[in-house]
């Protein structure tokens, strides 16, 4: 094993273990001490390859961005054909999907409070960088499908793309929350499963931003 293979591999042990606090012991309540012993390493082994907590969560952030988009990748390529309207719903549905499969990333991504500090210039964080990087991806494959579906006559072209990927993007976090802790509620007084809740909800989300006449044009 050369000096790389090593480094690497005691930089992923670290992540494991920081991943594992977590999602078991949640963010807040885990420290560097509980990561270093987790991890079977010295604390200051650890701040080596780290420079603090916030850091490893950015690093787990930065896993569950990657298994999304590969997800969006892998479902996009089958509605590849479809109008817009019809692949920004699937991307709902992934959405869906992806909190579903994977929980604890859906809420280390979807629950994180940036802190101004995270844009102050000055303060290089190359994990913080790639973290918002695949954030922006994701956006930019959101806002990408509402220019589209504007060039295709289905959403209206009063709307500023970027400012109603932001709204639909915090509806749809909105209701995953709510269909997620209501659950039981929903489903034992409405009869409504959480699945059926996002997709109502998000079927209104895309008529508030169609044209007069709604869906794909014939």
């Amino acid at each position: 094993m050369n000096p790389g293979e090593g480094k690497t591999m005691r930089r992923n042990k670290i992540i494991n273990a920081a991943e594992k606090l977590f999602f078991s012991k949640g963010y807040e309540r885990s420290t560097m001490d509980d990561i270093a012993r987790e991890a079977h390493f010295s604390k200051r082994t650890v701040y080596a390859y780290f420079n603090s907590k916030e850091q490893l969560h950015f690093e787990v952030m930065i896993r569950g961005y990657r298994q999304l988009i590969a997800m969006l990748k892998k479902e996009g390529k089958k509605t590849n054909d479809r109008p817009a309207d019809g692949r920004l719903e699937q991307m709902a549905d992934t959405f869906y999907q992806f909190s579903t499969d994977f929980p604890d990333y859906f809420a280390a991504i979807f629950s994180y409070e940036n802190g101004e500090s995270d844009f102050q210039k000055g303060i290089p964080d190359q994990s913080r960088e790639e973290c918002y990087k695949l954030g922006e991806d994701i956006f930019g494959m959101l806002t990408g499908l509402l220019r589209e579906g504007q060039e295709e006559g289905i959403f209206r072209n009063d709307l500023d793309p970027v400012k109603t990927a932001i709204v639909l993007w915090s509806c749809m976090v909105g209701v995953f929350h709510t269909s997620k802790v209501k659950a039981n509620y929903f489903q034992n007084y409405h009869h409504t499963s959480s699945k059926d809740l996002f997709s109502g909800a998000f079927q209104m989300m895309i008529r508030s931003i169609q044209n007069e006449g709604g869906g794909s044009p014939e």
